[in-house]
């Protein structure tokens, strides 16, 4: 690394060091430096790039630093020094130093001299200092803009553990380079037991990982190897439960469901076997079973039953007739919880001579939560949440499975990606629904930390793809009320102790809560024209690169700037381009199709291309099914 005394003969040399000023420092170009190309032992090097390389040797130290800046005319900083700087300049911010046998480390000893010589970096020096420490914990996502013959490396320890965000404007790359980040993070030859939880929104990503991954979907196609989505009501907390189900329930209702769902859950049976736990121990919190269809049942009678008066000596459980309603000839109407039949109660009777029937004491309560409740239990979209398959719960409280099955099924052995496929889900559930799946994997791997299965033992990194849609800013004005950003939001700030790691995805960073944002040790920003996404972007980043953060806007398809933790020092790198076939789907539509060599259209489509047969029924299955496979309609080219 170290490198001889330089000279003005030495052909990598620029200029010199005119002007220190904490990590940043002015350096005069010589007037022998060339204004195009430098030649260095038979190597072409750009002069003056923006986010390029330069090294000060000083002592026994070679220090390295990045080009934030480049000028000619008015130099920065004091007046006074323009005499010294020239018309020609660069602003450099120093990063870290290498030492004779020692590898390269972030941060710096000692600052440079006024008047040291500053050279540019050779290829030699940044594949030392590009060079991954521990090759084991090192992955390569790509090369080095730069310098295309290195390779550049991501410590994974730091990329899991310690946060990071993946951000770019739409069509910068972003969804490719996701893709291609998990597939070598996934690398079952070098890391057999990954475990990795993507929320995907527009159900892109299926296709990218193969055997790496497993898809749920509602409505899946099990022909394709996908996984029906489940999400057990019963593992929410109360609050979560009665959110998705009810909305806004308060007052005496709220205290008469709350010991209702205590009632229920200090009977239930997970997994066709009794809980065992104390009745004390169990909370409306507890994830154990209970018959949401039988607790309407209960709500609907508890709200709508009338009773017969009482005498004096007459007990009113033995005078109560709600569910028999006269009729010819007389029909017991006692309701049907597994098919949401409502019972008939008797109306109240206030006729002289006749029985007297009195309204129930919650016969005035609003029912608007109760109404709620029944039309979400009938919606089919909703049955991945009330009936979920193996975790369905009987009116006994039995299940056929228990939670220990569902968490294999989301998060076992069998594949390292699990891809939640959320494009059927109703758009007014997703906060709430991604925030509970979050808030039920932290709380099992928190609380099963120390386990074999535990996070700290097989760390998790959850991925957040558009994750300005459900993690939005707060603000005094309009506080946050969104479930998915208070769980991410706790994921974020403690998740690094237990093994629990967090990658946000979004074209908006500025729209991302900024607390969350700041957790990111390490981001990977793709090309971005916004210029508050861009100053989001440059406020969250470990190095206060300003000069670099600058480029963004003109970045190319699939390059990025990556800054933070899990780099040696900050990287403009390519990353890597999944083979075809492992893409996610979201390759622009072409309106016009290219032409190969022979003047073939590369792929059917676009408006070159006429068409015959113009059939949209097919169209209209897929709308009503939910689902862009169904429907038999088709649409071909003339011949």
């Amino acid at each position: 690394m170290m490198h001889n005394p330089s000279s003005s003969s030495d052909p990598s040399r620029l200029g010199t060091v005119e002007d220190v000023n904490g990590s940043s420092i002015s350096v005069k170009l010589s007037d022998s430096t060339p204004s195009g190309l430098l030649f260095v032992s038979g190597e072409a090097y750009r002069i003056g790039q923006v986010g390029g390389f330069v090294r000060i040797p000083s002592g026994y130290v070679d220090l390295f630093g990045i080009i934030s800046q480049v000028g000619a005319g008015a130099a920065p900083g004091p007046p006074e020094l323009t005499p010294q700087l020239g018309n020609r300049w660069l602003r450099v911010e120093l990063v870290g130093e290498g030492r004779k046998g020692v590898k390269f480390e972030r941060g710096i000893s000692q600052y440079p001299s006024i008047g040291d010589s500053v050279h540019v970096a050779t290829e030699s020096d940044l594949k030392t200092v590009y060079a991954p420490g521990d090759e084991d914990v090192y992955v390569a996502i790509g090369k080095v803009a730069s310098a295309e013959s290195i390779r550049a490396y991501l410590d994974l320890n730091c990329l899991v553990s310690r946060h990071s965000a993946v951000v770019g404007s739409t069509g910068s790359g972003k969804s490719t380079a996701v893709a291609s980040l998990l597939g070598v993070i996934s690398n079952q030859e070098r890391f057999n037991s990954a475990r990795v939880v993507l929320f995907d929104m527009h159900g892109e990503y299926a296709k990218a990982f193969g055997s790496l991954a497993r898809v749920f979907r509602i409505g899946a196609d099990t022909n394709a190897g996908e996984r029906e989505l489940h999400v057990p009501f019963w593992a929410l907390t109360a609050d979560e439960f009665i959110s998705l189900s009810m909305g806004s329930v308060a007052g005496t209702q709220l205290a008469i469901l709350q010991d209702m769902l205590v009632s229920a859950k200090q009977a239930s049976k997970p997994g066709g076997v009794p809980h065992g736990l104390p009745d004390l121990s169990v909370t409306i919190n507890t994830p154990l079973p209970f018959s949401v269809y039988k607790l309407w049942l209960d709500l609907y009678s508890l709200q709508f039953a009338t009773h017969v008066a009482t005498s004096s000596n007459q007990n009113q459980t033995e005078a109560t007739r709600a569910y028999v309603e006269e009729g010819t000839p007389p029909v017991k109407a006692i309701g049907d919880a597994d098919t949401l039949v409502r019972p008939r109660f008797r109306p109240v009777t206030m006729a002289a001579g006749a029985e007297k029937v009195n309204k129930g004491l919650y016969m005035d309560a609003p029912r608007q939560y109760l109404d709620v409740l029944e039309a979400k239990l009938r919606d089919p979209q909703m049955q991945f949440l009330f009936k979920p398959g193996k975790w369905s719960v009987a009116t006994d409280g039995t299940t056929q499975c228990d939670l220990d099955a569902l968490f294999s099924e989301w998060i076992g052995a069998d594949s390292p990606i699990s891809v939640f496929d959320l494009s059927g889900i109703p758009p007014s559930i997703v906060d709430d629904l991604v925030g509970a799946v979050l808030r039920i994997l932290y709380d099992a791997l928190f609380w099963g930390r120390l386990k074999q299965e535990g996070s700290r033992k097989r760390p998790l990194l959850v991925v957040l793809e558009e994750a300005h849609t459900y993690l939005g800013a707060q603000t005094p004005a309009t506080p946050a009320k969104s479930r998915a950003a208070f769980a991410a939001r706790r994921i974020a700030k403690e998740g690094r102790k237990y093994g629990v790691g967090l990658m946000l995805v979004s074209q908006r960073p500025s729209e991302i809560d900024g607390t969350i944002l700041a957790q990111c040790g390490t981001t990977i920003a793709l090309r971005l024209t916004n210029d508050s996404d861009q100053s989001q972007v440059s406020k969250c980043a470990s190095d206060s690169l300003k000069g670099l953060f600058s480029t963004l806007p003109i970045l190319r398809t699939g390059e990025a700037l990556i800054v933070g933790e899990a780099v040696n020092m900050p990287i403009r790198a390519l990353i890597d381009r999944p083979i075809e076939g492992k893409r996610p789907d979201s390759d622009d539509p072409k309106v016009v199709v290219p032409k190969d060599a022979s003047g073939k259209r590369i792929k059917s489509g676009g408006w070159t291309e006429p068409v015959s047969n113009e059939d949209y029924k097919g169209l209209v299955d897929a709308w009503r099914k939910q689902d862009p496979k169904a429907g038999t309609g088709t649409t071909t080219a003339k011949p």
